[in-house]
Parts: structure tokens; sequence; C-alpha cells
């Protein structure tokens, strides 16, 4: 409990949210935990901007629920064992996902990351009355989880929300890239489509052409009955030997062509979210609680979760941060409003 318990007031991190430059600040009330501008005189609590802020439950109380869903205590154990509502429990877990999927595009998709070796892959779910379809993206060599997605179907604009978040991660530099994906024939047309550049090299309208080094392979797998039988690898796009050289700089173990790194996640996805577990009881109600659940086990997974071959977290070997994060340090991060219109933007 101690990574839990409540830290002293810090003022010279503390930032004004009302001034836009930066000021001085200085404790306003320890009791109630408050800040004061030097500029502007107005106070503000220490948890404005974040999703802490205006809980009346101990701060170390909801940090222990929150940390304990993260890696999949099922809801039902946590009201027995708390005796909180189960309503206040989801929304505690609904405003940590929704914070957590802005503190992933700030420093993931907003960030430049060598990509190298790219794979994604769906899940199918049940739901209270229906099904859906969970998307994920996950950049090889570091590990890290780049971008999830949660539909009704699955169809290319699934594919293309995932894979919209990859592209922009990469920023602008043009670099060589292997994705690699299932046999789902959307893939090959969105990646070539959102991995592409302007050739301006002949008369009139530029036509945008794929990536000079972009590669796809389909890893598509053959099934007689419920054994698999035959695994077919594909080559969509590129050729082999840059996908070779890509796999011998991204994988631990040197092989062929596969989808393991992402299937590994989603393993790591059906322990750590109750409602994606083999004939569970525990199935999510709707499809925005179903994202918020994967956006937060997800920022979890990179930011505070070590890896043995790693030696770190996934954000740790990407170069996105120095050290391991704490969940304190997780929900206490603020991240600018401005954001929020650009989280389910597609970028064509």
């Amino acid at each position: 409990m101690e990574q839990f318990a409540e830290l002293p007031m810090q003022p010279s991190l503390a930032q004004c949210p009302y001034c836009i430059t930066e000021t001085q600040v200085k404790v306003h009330s320890r009791k109630e935990r408050r800040y004061r501008c030097c500029t502007c005189r107005a106070t503000f609590s220490e948890r404005y901007g974040t999703p802490l802020f205006r809980l009346k439950y101990p701060l170390p109380i909801v940090m222990l629920v929150l940390a304990l869903l993260s890696h999949g205590c099922p809801l039902a154990a946590i009201v027995f064992a708390f005796g909180i509502d189960e309503r206040t429990v989801a929304s505690w877990q609904e405003r940590a996902g929704y914070h957590a999927k802005r503190v992933q595009y700030q420093y993931v998709c907003r960030n430049t990351i060598q990509l190298a070796q790219v794979q994604a892959d769906e899940l199918w779910v049940k739901l209270q009355g229906h099904t859906a379809w969970i998307a994920a993206a996950l950049c090889v060599f570091p590990r890290l989880f780049i971008w999830g997605a949660v539909s009704l179907k699955r169809d290319k604009n699934l594919v293309l929300q995932v894979l919209s978040k990859v592209r922009k991660a990469s920023g602008r530099v043009i670099q060589p890239v292997l994705v690699s994906v299932d046999g789902f024939a959307a893939y090959p047309k969105v990646i070539k489509k959102l991995f592409a550049i302007k050739d301006r090299s002949r008369r009139g309208p530029p036509k945008r052409t794929p990536w000079p080094k972009l590669n796809i392979v389909q890893v598509i797998k053959r099934y007689s009955g419920k054994r698999l039988s035959h695994i077919e690898r594909r080559l969509a796009h590129g050729d082999w030997g840059t996908t070779s050289r890509l796999l011998v700089q991204t994988q631990t173990q040197v092989g062929c062509a596969n989808t393991a790194y992402i299937e590994r996640f989603n393993a790591t996805l059906r322990a750590r979210l109750p409602s994606l577990v083999r004939r569970t009881r525990n199935l999510a109600r709707t499809v925005k609680r179903l994202e918020m659940e994967l956006f937060w086990s997800g920022v979890v997974y990179n930011f505070c979760t070590v890896h043995t071959t790693l030696e770190g977290t996934p954000t740790m070997a990407a170069g996105i941060t120095k050290e391991v994060w704490s969940i304190r340090r997780l929900l206490t991060m603020r991240t600018p409003d401005i954001w929020d219109a650009e989280l389910d933007h597609v970028i064509l």
C-alpha cells in the first residue's frame, strides 16, 4: 500500500490550469490539498485535470481498486471485498480508461517510433446481448501496444481505426517497416493506403504510392476441424529480402514471418480483461465500457509492467519513458484537452 499512500504536496511540479504561460504556484491548503497561482490568484485542486478529480473516496483505495481492475480482478470480487457500489467502481474504470486513452495518444501516437515490425490482429468477444470485435496493433521489438479499437463488425473501418494511429506513431519519417497480419482481406488495402507518399515525378496530379520499403505479410492458418493443419505465408507487398532483414532486427528468436507477438498480447488481454476470458460470465455491457477496459489494461501494460526479456517496460524499450511508472503517476498525469477531438479521428 506504500505506492498508493498520500505524498507530500510539490508546488514546484504543479501547473496552473487557467494560465497559458508557466507561472509560480504555491500551496493554498494542505488539508484540502489545493494550490494557488501567483499570477491569476486562482486556486485549484491537486487532482484537477485527472480522473481522480472530485472523487469522495480516499485516494489509496481508488488507486488500489484500479490497479486490481487492470490485472483482471472481477468487478464482483472488488465490490464484495471493499463494499463499494458496483456503479461506482464501473465509473472509476471508465474515467481511468478514458484518461489512459489520452495518455496513450499523447506519449505513443504523437511520438516518432522506430516501428520496424508491427503486428495486428482481432479478437472476437461476446457482450451482453450481442458480439463485438477488438482490434489491436503491437510494435514487436519493444512489445509496445500502439492502439486498439472495438466495433460490432469486423470490417475495414475497424482496421482503419487502429492502423491510422500506427501510421501517426511513425511520424513524418519514411522508414522500412514490416506489417504482419492474418488473412483478413481489408489489411493490405488499408496499409498501402495509409503508408503512402505522393509521387510528383510525373506530370499531372500527384498519385499516392506505397512507401519504398513497405512490406506486408499475411500469415494464414488452415485448420482441419479444430486442428491446425497448415500455415501459409503470403507476401502481399514488398520483397522477401527486406522482410527477412526486418525479422532478424526485431524478433528475439529469428524465424519465419509470424503473428506470435500480437497473439501473446491477446493472451495478456484475456488474462487482464474478465470479459475476454473464455466461457466467462463477466460479460461487458457496452462497446464503450469494453473499450475503456481495453485502454486501461493496455496502458498499464505499456507504462507500468516490467517485462523480463526487456528488463523494463515497453515504453522504456521504445525510448518513450526513462523509468517504470507507478499507478499513481499514470493517474495523475495531466493531458491537454485540445487533443480530445483527435482520439477517434482517422488520418488518411
